[in-house]
């Protein structure tokens, strides 16, 4: 073999593991399509059931603001078909989520170290399990307050009372003078509010994950997050007038759960550098009145 043909064969040597990787990232792929179809068809199956879930908020905020009879309407005759298919590809990410980690785990995985598998496998399970909490913090607090918000600013309720006395007559309910405003919801519109909603809270507890990552990281440090503070609780409240209708109700609550959750953070940043520096006095690494972090301060836990 001559000294010119040996580079050859390391390429030729090299490409195999190339395109087995690439197989089974197609493999993977595969799998994470179909698994996201079935969960979509599955979903568009009973959308009708999942729509009626998801307009439930509103439906309530209706009924206490007078309405014995809720209806909801669409001005195009392909709005509500495509309004389950919304409804079916969210459903379908989130039933296909499991199958889809699995398979990203799968595929990365086996280039892992087992330290690295063991910090990043929590994070892939805690993940969705927040998102989750926080869709569904929105769905039974945030977004009923939303509704009752905004439709509190229609004469709803002495429209409908005069409509109920009068047995539904809207001659006998209507006013002798003046026009009678009244909410005549369109399902998309309003499913668009609920899901904006869902999708802005499940992100947001997606903090503590985000944060602790960074921490494993080297990106983020406790006391780092303990000395930007004031600038954490400004971006929250910005977040808060964002996300959330201009209630002050609302707003706060939602800056209480947020900030809650960069505390939590910070705690698990601060366990995640313990842990480090731990194991870097027992390998010999760090003596033991060295730090790894020189500003972590005890006071500041306490």
């Amino acid at each position: 073999m001559s000294h010119t043909d040996t580079p050859l064969d390391e390429v030729e040597d090299s490409s195999a593991p190339l395109i087995e990787h690439l197989a089974e990232l197609r493999t993977r792929l595969i799998r994470a399509v179909l698994a996201f179809f079935v969960g979509m068809v599955i979903c568009f199956a009973f959308g009708g059931a999942i729509l009626d879930f998801l307009l439930m908020p509103i439906e309530k905020t209706m009924r206490n603001l007078g309405n014995p009879n809720p209806v909801m309407q669409y001005t195009a005759p392909q709005e509500y078909f495509f309004t389950l298919i919304r409804i079916s590809m969210v459903g379908g990410l989130m039933l296909s989520f499991p199958v889809i980690g699995t398979q990203l785990w799968r595929f990365i995985a086996p280039g892992l170290y087992r330290n690295e598998k063991n910090a990043f496998l929590p994070f892939l399970i805690a993940s969705p399990v927040l998102f989750l909490l926080g869709a569904a913090f929105a769905h039974y607090i945030v977004v009923p307050l939303a509704m009752a918000f905004f439709l509190g600013f229609a004469d709803l309720p002495s429209f409908m009372a005069a409509l109920v006395a009068s047995g539904g007559d809207l001659s006998v309910a209507s006013n002798d003078s003046g026009i009678d405003i009244v909410f005549n919801g369109k399902v998309n519109e309003t499913l668009d509010i609920t899901l904006k909603m869902i999708v802005a809270f499940g992100l947001c507890f997606q903090l503590p994950v985000l944060l602790t990552l960074m921490g494993k990281a080297g990106l983020a440090t406790a006391h780092g997050l303990r000395s930007t503070r004031k600038y954490a609780v400004v971006g929250i409240l910005v977040v808060a007038a964002l996300v959330t209708p201009p209630d002050v109700t609302t707003q706060l609550i939602l800056f209480v759960v947020v900030y809650g959750l960069y505390e939590i953070s910070i705690f698990l940043v601060a366990r995640v550098e313990k842990k480090r520096t731990a194991e870097l006095r027992a390998a010999g690494i760090l003596d033991e009145d060295e730090e790894l972090y020189p500003e972590f301060d005890d006071e500041d836990d306490k």
